[in-house]
C-alpha cells in the first residue's frame, strides 16, 4: 500500500495536466494532410481558449476565442464522445463562400498560391496543393481535381441550417452567435462543416499548437 501510495502524486499531476494545461493526441486520418500526417502525436494547449472543467468540459473561466487559421480539437457536434482536429475557417459573425473551390470570408476571397504537387506515400497518389492565406494565416491545402466543392447527398441537418445555402458550385453559410466553421486542410478528403454543420463553443477542447512525433516513422521491429 505504501509502495502504491507514492504514485499518487505522479498520477493526480498527469490528471491534473491531461485535464486543464497539454494533452497529447494522435491523428488517425487524412482530413488534415498537408499540415498534418497520419501517426502524427499533436499537443494540444486546453487553456488557450479558457479553463474547462474536465468530462463535463464547461468553460469556467474565459480567456481567448479562436481565430481563423486556429488548427483546433473540438467534440464532434454529432457524437460528443469523439474529438476531432480541423482548422478554423469561420468565427461567429462571419460569412464563408466556398465556390468551385475558392473560399471568401466576408466578401473577400482568400489567395492562394500554387506548390509542387503533394505525394500521399502511403496511398501512392498526387495531389494538388495551395498555399492558402487565410485573412493573414498562410497554411498548406491539398486538393483533388476530380471532386466536387461539395457532395451534396452526404450534407446532413444540423442545427442553425438555415445559414447555409448549397449548390453544386459550393455553398455559403454564416456563422452564428457562439459557433465556428470548420474545415479540413485536405480539402476533398474532409467530412467538416460542410456536412455536419457548426461547432458550438461548449466542444471546443484546445488548440493544437506542436507535432510531438509521428508514430509512423518508428520501425516494426
Amino acid at each position: 500500500i505504501e509502495y502504491s501510495g507514492s504514485f499518487f502524486p505522479v498520477i493526480a499531476m498527469v490528471f491534473f495536466l491531461r485535464s486543464f494545461l497539454y494533452e497529447p493526441y494522435p491523428i488517425p486520418y487524412r482530413s488534415m494532410v498537408p499540415t498534418l500526417l497520419v501517426g502524427d502525436l499533436i499537443l494540444v494547449n486546453k487553456f488557450t481558449y479558457g479553463i474547462r472543467l474536465p468530462i463535463v468540459n464547461k468553460l469556467i473561466i474565459e480567456m481567448n476565442h479562436p481565430h481563423r487559421g486556429d488548427v483546433m480539437v473540438f467534440k464532434y457536434p454529432k457524437d460528443p464522445s469523439l474529438d476531432y482536429i480541423k482548422r478554423v475557417v469561420g468565427v461567429p459573425g462571419d460569412k464563408i463562400i466556398y465556390k468551385n473551390k475558392h473560399l471568401s470570408v466576408n466578401g473577400k476571397e482568400l489567395s492562394y498560391r500554387s506548390l509542387p504537387d503533394y505525394l500521399d506515400e502511403e496511398r501512392l497518389v498526387y495531389f494538388k496543393q495551395y498555399m492558402e492565406n487565410l485573412t493573414g494565416v498562410e497554411h498548406k491545402i491539398a486538393m483533388i481535381d476530380q471532386v466536387p466543392p461539395i457532395i451534396l447527398p452526404q450534407v446532413m441537418d444540423f442545427p442553425h441550417k438555415e445559414m447555409c445555402a448549397y449548390n453544386y458550385d459550393g455553398f455559403s453559410c454564416t456563422v452564428p452567435p457562439g459557433n465556428y466553421f470548420m474545415m479540413g486542410d485536405n480539402r476533398d478528403n474532409s467530412e467538416d462543416s460542410r456536412y455536419w454543420g457548426f461547432v458550438p463553443d461548449e466542444n471546443i477542447v484546445g488548440k493544437a499548437f506542436f507535432v510531438w512525433m509521428n508514430l509512423h516513422s518508428f520501425p516494426s521491429n
